[in-house]
Parts: C-alpha cells; sequence; structure tokens
C-alpha cells in the first residue's frame, strides 16, 4: 500500500500571527522561517497522529482489494470519496459507480467497503486507485484546538532551539506535546 498528498492543504491551521505571539516576536523579519516551521510543524503532528488537519486530496494505491474487501484508508477523518478506479492489463482505467462502494469515514481509520461483485484489477502493481478528500475542513478553525496548540508548541520548540543537539531540550519534542496529541492518535493499519 502506498498513499500520497495530490491535493496539499490550502491553508494552515495556525496564523503566521499565532506563532508570532507564541514566539514573542512582534516584527516580520523571521515571518519566512516561522512560515516554514508552521508547515513543517503540520506536517510532523499530521504523520504523528494519521489525520489530516485540514482539507487535502490523497491517493491510496493498492495492488488487489484486502480480504473482506475492507480498505483501511490511511489518513483520517474521511469528508469523501473522490473516485475509485481499477486498471486492467493494458493499463486501461476502470472508474466504479458510487453504489460500489461505501464509506466510512466516521471510523478512526476510516474505511472504505467495495461490494461483492466489483473484480480485481488485471495489473500486477498498483492497479487500484483510491483518491479522496481528508481533513477536518477547510478553515482553521475546524481544527481541534488541542492540536493547533500542538503546531504552536513545535514551532516555539523548534524556534528557540534551531539545531540539531545531544541535550535533552534540542534532541526531544518538547514537554506537553505528546498530552496535546494523546486523543487524537489513529491506530497504525
Amino acid at each position: 500500500m502506498t498513499f500520497i498528498i495530490t491535493t496539499p492543504p490550502a491553508v494552515e491551521p495556525v496564523t503566521l500571527d499565532d506563532a508570532r505571539a507564541q514566539v514573542r516576536v512582534t516584527s516580520t523579519q523571521e515571518d519566512d522561517l516561522l512560515t516554514r516551521l508552521i508547515e513543517t510543524a503540520r506536517q510532523h503532528v499530521e504523520r504523528t497522529i494519521r489525520r489530516a488537519l485540514i482539507t487535502q486530496g490523497w491517493r491510496l494505491y493498492l495492488d488487489d482489494w484486502p480480504p473482506g474487501r475492507v480498505v483501511r484508508l490511511p489518513v483520517t477523518p474521511v469528508q469523501s470519496i473522490t473516485s475509485v478506479t481499477m486498471f486492467d492489463a493494458d493499463g486501461m482505467p476502470l472508474v466504479l459507480n458510487l453504489g460500489d462502494y461505501d464509506l466510512d469515514g466516521i471510523s478512526a481509520p476510516a474505511r472504505l467497503k467495495v461490494m461483492a461483485g466489483v473484480g480485481a484489477s488485471s495489473r500486477m502493481l498498483n492497479g487500484i486507485e483510491i483518491d479522496f478528500t481528508a481533513g477536518y475542513g477547510d478553515a482553521a478553525a475546524n481544527v481541534p484546538a488541542p492540536l493547533r496548540q500542538a503546531i504552536l508548541l513545535l514551532v516555539a520548540h523548534w524556534y528557540e532551539h534551531r539545531e540539531a543537539g545531544i541535550d535533552a531540550a534540542t534532541a526531544s519534542i518538547p514537554f506537553g506535546f505528546d498530552a496535546l496529541i494523546a486523543g487524537y492518535r489513529v491506530p497504525r493499519l
């Protein structure tokens, strides 16, 4: 199973002003650094908890349907399935109809049930593509406050400790980060 992001989020869950306030900087001289830290912190939180925070597009590649035809999607919460496509041996796509599958976007991890009677791909590798939209919503306000705070905590920590080190302050994630994200972790597939 391979998955990639196809459409990145249009906004970040925290603003540049939020980050400036967190690190207690009033000038705009550090804006480029803070912008990079916000994006990197969001990506770190998303990877750690296996959730998309802001609406984004994803594609999952499968060789074949899993047992029971229940596909566990690698990122949650899933808003919708954009398309499910199977490829024949010549690479010709066959897009499944909406009635050929059912989405359980509430579960963590989210699940897609493919109905019996839907054939298998004749391509040996990556013969099935599932495109889906994931995230809490289009705006920062849709993201749970503890996850936004975890991002700000990372931004401030990385702002203060800009270089790799071996002491506890520079080599670790800041105290409180795990507590903020604990209730949002999705189990590994």
